[in-house]
């Protein structure tokens, strides 16, 4: 995706702001964009207990000024957070669980979810885990021709401040709910979930064990309770579209996740995603589609199983991408 030429300014005015306040306040970085970002939300500095002291706020006015996000549009917004969040990721010791969805597969989710609501006017989608927002933001501001009512839930309160500043700053509208995923939801149901899922175990095995897709010794595999959990918010017909391990099935775990969706709705596809993406093949990501049963849903034929091919090797890839959207509008029906 080529970067607009204007965001890289802001990017390097903003990161001046973030280390001035880092200085002043002893934030870690973090912290400090969230402070600037309150700052060009409220258009003042916040002082508290004198800091940031007077000579930095005269500095932060004057780096402030020259940020200019009226000439960006919505997703110009959205990566300029992007790359300040990943510059703190240079800084701070993150999870591997708390890395963002890369934009080639947010941008290959946005085109499978046009195909199938291609004749919504308005679509509810649920990201549940919405981490610093980056995947839902990225759907959002590619989803044109919907009224979308994007929400998201996570346990992070730092990612969760971190994505409602972003949609903020992107004047983007969505509904954030601090809570464990896996807690009864405070969300109403929806036409679609979509989630790059938190791979590994779950640690509170009370809880798991209410999910029929736990394990029956030793911790059960979060990213399957996490796959019961969505098909029980989606609406009848509703699509799940998640980003799992490229070996989802392939572990004795995965029997009863089988079970499970075959139980309450359709395995349509699961398409490992181009290696070259990731770091190793044990990284190796897959996008998987369930439909829930309901409202003229139906088993695809034949579920889709495949590879997509290198994004280098450009016209297989779009040859792929072709086959699937085809698929999408034979096999996946949305009422």
């Amino acid at each position: 995706m080529a970067l607009n030429p204007k965001v890289e300014p802001n990017l390097q005015v903003l990161g001046q702001t973030i280390a001035l306040l880092q200085e002043d306040m002893d934030l870690d970085y973090f912290d400090a964009l969230i402070e600037t970002g309150d700052n060009l939300l409220t258009g003042e500095i916040q002082v508290e207990d004198g800091h940031p002291k007077p000579a930095t706020v005269t500095k932060l006015q004057d780096l402030y000024d020259q940020v200019d996000l009226t000439s960006l549009a919505a997703d110009d917004v959205r990566l300029l957070v992007q790359l300040l969040i990943l510059k703190g990721y240079k800084q701070e010791a993150i999870q591997p669980n708390h890395q963002m969805t890369p934009d080639t597969i947010g941008l290959l989710l946005a085109n499978i979810l046009t195909v199938i609501f291609r004749n919504h006017h308005q679509l509810s989608l649920l990201d549940m885990g919405v981490g610093t927002g980056n995947l839902l933001f990225t759907l959002l501001n590619h989803l044109p021709d919907q009224d979308v009512m994007g929400m998201g839930v996570d346990n992070d309160d730092t990612l969760l401040t971190l994505a409602s500043l972003s949609s903020q700053l992107q004047q983007v509208k969505v509904e954030l709910f601090h809570q464990d995923g896996l807690d009864p939801l405070l969300v109403p149901a929806v036409d679609a979930v979509v989630s790059d899922l938190p791979v590994g175990y779950y640690p509170i095995d009370e809880k798991a064990e209410k999910f029929a897709t736990h394990n029956q010794e030793g911790h059960s595999f979060a990213h399957h309770l996490l796959i019961e959990q969505s098909l029980n918010t989606l609406k009848p017909g509703g699509v799940g579209v998640f980003i799992v391990p490229a070996g989802l099935f392939q572990t004795p775990a995965g029997l009863p996740l089988v079970k499970y969706i075959q139980q309450i709705g359709y395995l349509q596809a699961l398409l490992n995603l181009p290696q070259g993406l990731f770091g190793n093949t044990q990284a190796r990501k897959a996008i998987l589609l369930v439909q829930k049963q309901g409202c003229d849903a139906q088993q695809a034929s034949q579920v889709l199983l495949g590879d997509f091919p290198e994004i280098k090797n450009q016209d297989e890839f779009a040859e792929f991408v072709h086959e699937l959207e085809a698929f999408l509008v034979a096999n996946v029906v949305v009422k």
